[in-house]
């Protein structure tokens, strides 16, 4: 029995939703806008996040408000899925194509914890699958000019902490070694399958030379492989994971080399059937597998560890609590592994509301 099958046919009751708008300052240039969708039917309601990273994607969306035709006696989640694949989700937008699957998620992921607490049962129980600590990596760039100082701000707050950082073009040879000596790096980042978006990095034969080297034992993630940079990688095909390009397991099939390790982001999937059938997949190829967040503000990053905790508790997951997001490090954050914390009903982590 695939894993889909566990939930698809969960009964589900929806009377409608509403929309709940997050905000946080990050710069004077940016802040995060996410919109939390409350999901309510038989005296229950379903959380999901839209982690959409326009700004004015997310106002149009809360400007919309509830319009969308849900109300149904009879749903499964599987007939529910399919409703949602007939709506327009975006009358307007969005911004990058690549956008348009986080609100499918932010809707199913509303609709999966929205029946199972009807149900009264877990994710984990119906899935049959125990809940593990959770092993996390902090994410960050290191500025530009690249300095090494926020990493060990951070170090000197939380010597433990391990990281995934975003390689650019002015990492130098002292950076590198600094780097190296710190013994904290997991995950390179580079940024190569990114087009069109803020975090673009070219494809730098120098740059990919000289971190492929300097971190031996590092994952390299989303390369971009190109005449010069193609041989240069070769030799580390087996560090080499992808995260932008996985939208399904025919993305997965589609990947210049089979992979070993694959970065997850559930809502790049858009909906728990993809979602499913790639770990499924994964499975069965034996394709390591680590979560990624999308800079969640709401019930989303809990639904990540959640999902990371019975999946991959122990790979270098990119779901960090919500704090390690921020430019200084505060104290009593909670450090890795997290403990295990489903509720005990429907898909949420902790205190997720």
């Amino acid at each position: 029995m695939s894993l889909y099958d566990g939930v698809a046919d969960l009964t589900l009751e929806v009377d409608g939703y509403e929309l709940e708008p997050l905000e946080q300052p990050i710069s004077p240039q940016f802040t995060r806008r996410t919109t939390v969708i409350r999901l309510r039917g038989g005296g229950h309601e379903g959380v999901g996040e839209d982690v959409t990273y326009s700004g004015e994607d997310q106002e149009a969306f809360q400007r919309e408000g509830s319009t969308l035709p849900l109300e149904k006696k009879s749903h499964t989640l599987d007939s529910f899925s399919q409703l949602l694949e007939r709506l327009g989700l975006w009358p307007a937008g969005p911004a990058l194509e690549q956008f348009r699957p986080y609100r499918r998620w932010a809707f199913e992921s509303a609709a999966l914890d929205l029946a199972l607490r009807q149900a009264g049962q877990s994710l984990h129980e119906v899935l049959a699958r125990e809940p593990r600590p959770v092993t996390f990596v902090s994410s960050m760039r290191l500025g530009e000019p690249a300095s090494i100082e926020p990493l060990h701000r951070w170090l000197d707050a939380y010597p433990g902490l391990r990281f995934k950082l975003d390689p650019t073009g002015t990492w130098d040879d002292a950076l590198v070694t600094g780097l190296v000596e710190s013994r904290a790096v997991d995950t390179l980042d580079l940024k190569g399958a990114y087009k069109g978006t803020p975090v673009d990095q070219d494809a730098d034969p120098t740059l990919y030379a000289r971190v492929a080297i300097a971190f031996p034992e590092a994952w390299i993630e989303d390369p971009e492989l190109t005449e010069e940079t193609g041989p240069i990688l070769d030799p580390h095909r087996g560090r080499i994971t992808w995260d932008a390009p996985i939208h399904s397991v025919a993305d997965i099939e589609g990947l210049p080399f089979p992979p070993r390790m694959l970065n997850f982001k559930p809502s790049r999937f858009g909906s728990v059937r993809a979602l499913l059938g790639a770990y499924d997949y994964c499975a069965e190829e034996g394709i390591g597998i680590y979560g990624g967040g999308q800079f969640e503000l709401g019930p989303g990053r809990g639904q990540i560890q959640y999902l990371a905790s019975l999946f991959h508790p122990d790979a270098p997951n990119d779901v960090a609590p919500g704090g390690y997001n921020d430019a200084d490090p505060a104290p009593g954050l909670p450090i890795s592994p997290l403990a295990p914390a489903p509720s005990e009903t429907g898909f949420r982590w902790g205190d997720a509301a």
